[in-house]
C-alpha cells in the first residue's frame, strides 16, 4: 500500500501543517481568512482556465489546505470571539452566570468542575472556566446542567512550580480554559435549568450505576465494570490502576478507540442477518452508527469517546464499501474532518495514540502477517492477534515513551490474555446493564460476569508483578519522537519498494536518531545547575553535576515525584540525599539558609534563602548583609512572604517566591 497516493492523506497532512504553523505564528483571524480566500480564488481560476497544469493546481490546493488549517485553528481560539470573557473589562467584582458542563475527578483538597459561561453582569458572554470547591464539612456538589450565579474574581491556573512537571495549565488552555474560580458561599443555584444531552446522559448513567450497586458485585470488580461500560474511573483502587499501567493495559480502562473498535466488530457480527433484507447493508450501517453514538452518549460524551466514535463511524462506512484500499483512505478522511472541527485535538495525547495505533495496524499488520502463515485455526488466530498487538505498539511506542517514560515488554501477553475476551466483556456487560435496568438481573449472571472481571484483574496483576520485564524511567524527547516516526515511514517505503535512495534515507534517519541520543547524553554529562525547588512545608536545593544529582533537603524525600521527573528528563544515573546546612556554595554563589531561628552570618553580597517563616527583621538583615537576591521557598507562610515582598520592594532588592514564580535556577 502506498499511503501518500490518497488525496485524503495529503489533505490531512496539509491541514496538520497549517495547525502547527498557527501555533507558531498566531495569525489573526482576518489575515488568515484573507490568505485562504485569495488561495481559493486562485484555485478556482486555475481550475477554470488551466486544467492540464496539474502540478500548479496541486501546489495551490496544498497551500489552500494549509491556509484552511491556519484559519480554522485561529477561529477555534476562544479568545478570538468578541463575546469571550477575556475580551471584556469590569469595574467591580462581576456576577457570573454559569452552567456546569463536566464533573472532574476531585483531588485531596477540592472538587472540580468545568463550567460554561452564560453571562457576566447579565450581559451575554462566552467561554469556559474551572470551578473549585474546597472539600470541607459544608461543601456541596454540583451536577451536570446545574446553573448558578456566583460573585467573584477569576484567578490564573497555576503553572508548574518545578522543572519537568506536567503543565496542567497548558493542558486546560488546549481545552479553551484559561482561569479558575473558587466557590465558597458566594453562589446561588438557579431554578429549572435547561437540560442538555450530556446532562440527560449523566442522569441515565447514574440510574445504571445505582442498579449495578444494588447487584452483588465485588467492590473492585464493580469499579472496573463502571470504567469499561460507563467511563467512570474515579472509584478504581490506585493499586489496580498501577497494575494496569505497568502491564501495558491502562488503555483498557479508558473508553477509547479500542472499545469502540471491538464494539463495532461485535455489532457487525450480531447485525449481519440484516444484510439479507432489501437494502440490508445500508440499514445495518445506519443501525451500527446509531448504536455507536448511543453508547458514546450513555458513557458521557467525553472528547476521547466523540473522537473514537467519529473515527469508527468512518471505518463502519469503509466496511460498508468493502474495498481493499478504503480503510486507510477513510481513516485519513476522518482525521481531516475531526481536526477541521476541533484543530486543538491535534495536541491531544488520546488522538495521537489512537490514530498512531490504527494507522500502524493498517500499514504494518499485513507485512507482519506475511512473515508466517499458520496452518491451524487456533494458531492462526493467536498469530493474528500477536501481529496486531505488535503493529499497534510500534505505532504508539514513540508517543508512549515521550509521555509515560516506560515500556511494558510483556504487552503482547496482556493483549493475548484480555483483548480476545474484551468483546465478550463488552457484549455481556451491555446485557447485564439492560437486565439490571429491568430489575431482571439473575444472581448466576452476576457471579459469572464478576468472575470474568476478576480473572482479567488477576491476569493483569500477574503481568504487572514481572518487574524484570517493565522498563522504566526512559528519557525520550520531541526530536526522538519525530525521528522515530520518520524512520518508520522510511522503513515502510523501503519495504514497499526498495531502492538505493530510500535505503540511504532510512540509514541516515537511524544515524541521525543515534546522533540525537549522543548529543543529549553529552549535554547531560557536561551540565551543572543548582535549583531551589518549591514544595509546601519543605526546603529543597537540588545540585546537578553531569548525570549525578544531589538532593539537599530538610527532610528525607527520596521517592518524591518531582525528583523522578527531573531524573528522567535530565538523564540522571545516580542520586544522593544530603542534609540541609546553613550555607551552600555553588560556583561564585554562596547561599545562606535562614531558618525559623532567624540566625545568619554577617557576610556581604550573598543570596539569602528564607525558610520556615524565619523570625527576623528583614529590613535590618538587608542593611547588615546587603544581599544580591532574596529567595523565599514553600516552607514559609504566605502572609510572611507578603511582608518580605513589600520590604524587598521598598529596599529595591530582587525577591523570588517559589510559590508564585516557581523554582529558582542559579546562573
Amino acid at each position: 500500500m502506498k499511503p501518500f497516493q490518497f488525496i485524503s492523506v495529503k489533505l490531512a497532512l496539509c491541514l496538520i501543517t497549517g495547525i502547527l504553523l498557527q501555533q507558531l505564528f498566531n495569525t489573526s483571524v482576518t489575515v488568515s481568512f484573507c490568505i485562504l480566500l485569495s488561495l481559493i480564488i486562485t484555485l478556482g481560476f486555475l481550475y477554470l482556465t488551466s486544467k492540464k497544469k496539474a502540478l500548479r493546481f496541486g501546489i495551490i490546493a496544498a497551500l489552500a489546505t494549509i491556509a484552511l488549517g491556519i484559519f480554522t485553528s485561529s477561529t477555534s481560539n476562544p479568545k478570538n470571539n468578541k463575546l469571550h470573557y477575556t475580551n471584556k473589562e469590569y469595574s467591580s467584582i462581576p456576577l457570573w452566570h454559569l452552567k456546569i458542563d463536566e464533573t472532574l475527578k476531585p483531588n485531596l483538597y477540592t472538587k472540580r468542575y468545568i463550567a460554561t459561561i452564560k453571562s457576566i453582569n447579565n450581559e451575554k458572554s462566552y467561554g469556559k472556566i474551572l470551578l473549585n470547591i474546597p472539600i470541607d464539612s459544608t461543601s456541596t456538589s454540583f451536577n451536570v446542567d446545574n446553573e448558578l450565579n456566583i460573585i467573584g474574581d477569576v484567578a490564573n491556573i497555576n503553572k508548574p512550580l518545578n522543572p519537568h512537571q506536567f503543565n496542567y495549565a497548558s493542558y486546560l488552555e488546549d481545552l479553551g480554559i484559561y482561569h479558575q474560580l473558587e466557590v465558597k458561599q458566594n453562589y446561588q443555584l438557579t431554578h429549572s435549568p435547561s437540560k442538555t444531552l450530556k446532562g440527560l446522559a449523566v442522569i441515565a448513567r447514574e440510574n445504571i450505576i445505582e442498579k449495578l450497586n444494588a447487584a452483588n458485585f465485588s467492590k473492585q470488580e464493580l469499579s472496573i465494570i463502571k470504567a469499561l461500560l460507563l467511563g467512570e474511573r474515579n472509584n478504581i483502587d490506585p493499586d489496580t490502576l498501577t497494575a494496569y499501567k505497568n502491564a501495558g493495559a491502562i488503555h483498557i480502562l479508558a473508553l477509547s478507540g479500542l472499545h469502540i473498535g471491538i464494539l463495532l466488530l461485535v455489532l457487525q457480527f450480531i447485525l449481519s442477518p440484516l444484510e439479507y433484507l432489501p437494502k440490508g447493508k445500508i440499514i445495518k450501517l445506519i443501525t451500527i452508527v446509531f448504536l455507536l453514538w448511543g453508547f458514546a452518549i450513555l458513557a458521557g460524551l467525553s472528547s476521547s469517546l466523540i473522537r473514537a466514535v467519529t473515527m469508527f463511524t468512518f471505518v463502519a462506512y469503509a466496511l460498508y464499501l468493502n474495498r481493499p484500499t478504503s480503510s486507510f483512505n477513510i481513516l485519513a478522511l476522518s482525521l481531516f474532518f475531526i481536526l477541521l472541527i476541533q484543530p486543538n485535538l491535534l495536541f491531544s495525547v488520546g488522538l495521537q495514540m489512537s490514530y498512531a495505533a490504527v494507522f500502524s495496524i493498517v500499514l504494518f499488520n499485513p507485512i507482519f502477517q506475511k512473515v508466517w502463515e499458520p496452518k491451524y485455526w487456533l494458531t492462526s488466530k493467536i498469530w493474528q492477534l500477536t501481529t496486531v498487538s505488535f503493529a499497534a505498539q510500534l505505532g504508539v511506542l514513540p508517543i508512549s515513551l515521550y509521555y509515560f517514560h516506560q515500556f511494558p515488554s510483556l504487552f503482547f501477553i496482556t493483549n493475548l490474555a484480555i483483548i480476545p475476551f474484551l468483546g465478550i466483556i463488552l457484549g455481556l456487560g451491555i446485557v447485564v446493564i439492560a437486565l439490571a435496568l429491568c430489575n431482571m438481573l439473575p444472581a448466576f449472571l452476576v457471579q459469572i460476569y464478576n468472575n470474568i472481571i476478576l480473572a482479567m484483574n488477576t491476569a493483569v496483576k500477574w503481568v504487572a508483578t514481572q518487574d524484570a520485564f517493565l522498563i522504566k524511567d526512559i528519557s525520550f524527547n520531541k526530536p526522538q519522537v519525530l525521528l522515530s516516526y520518520a524512520t518508520l515511514v522510511l522503513l515502510l517505503m523501503v519495504i514497499a519498494k526498495n531502492n538505493f535512495k530510500k535505503t540511504a534515507l532510512l540509514l541516515s534517519s537511524i544515524i541521525l536518531f543515534q546522533g540525537v541520543i549522543i548529543f543529549y547524553n553529552y549535554k547531560a554529562n557536561t551540565q551543572e545547575q543548582l535549583y531551589v525547588l518549591h514544595k509546601s512545608r519543605h526546603t529543597i536545593l537540588m545540585h546537578q553535576t553531569g548525570k549525578t544529582l544531589k538532593i539537599v533537603s530538610s527532610d528525607s524525600l527520596k521517592n518524591n515525584q518531582t525528583f523522578n521527573a527531573i531524573r528522567i528528563a535530565e538523564r540522571i544515573d545516580s542520586t544522593s540525599n544530603l542534609k540541609l546546612k546553613n550555607s551552600y556554595n555553588y560556583k561564585s554563589h554562596t547561599v545562606i539558609v535562614v531558618d525559623s531561628l532567624g540566625v545568619y552570618p554577617i557576610t556581604k553580597n550573598n543570596t539569602i534563602l528564607l525558610t520556615q517563616s524565619a523570625k527576623l527583621n528583614l529590613d535590618r538583615l538587608i542593611t547588615e548583609v546587603n544581599p544580591k537576591q532574596i529567595i523565599a521557598d514553600g516552607s514559609n507562610y504566605k502572609s510572611t512572604v507578603e511582608l518580605w515582598r513589600k520590604t524587598c520592594l521598598k529596599r529595591k532588592i530582587p525577591f523570588h517566591y517559589t510559590g508564585e514564580k516557581g523554582f529558582y535556577i542559579f546562573d
